[in-house]
């Protein structure tokens, strides 16, 4: 991964406020497609909570374009249909 786009991702990781901010999205809207609820992602924008893993992975692939919301919200009908 190229330096500028490294930083880029830890921002998003490091500044998830101003990462989201950066993207003129609401936490509904960036949060969402993530599979995190408005009130989980501004706890993790205002009091430092760490992402865990699996949603810091999504965030990084949605960022570099490898995955789409429209993928993310797929993934999301797939899990919920097999859960019922």
């Amino acid at each position: 991964m190229a330096r500028k786009g490294r930083a880029k991702v830890c921002k998003a990781i490091t500044d998830p406020q101003g990462y989201r901010q950066a993207t003129g999205l609401n936490q509904s809207a960036f949060w969402a497609p993530l599979g995190v609820t408005q009130s989980g992602g501004s706890r993790y924008e205002s009091t430092g909570r760490t992402i865990p893993t699996p949603v810091a992975l999504l965030l990084v692939l949605r960022d570099q374009g490898v995955i789409t919301d429209e993928i993310l919200a797929e993934a999301q009908r797939t899990v919920e249909a097999s859960r019922a």
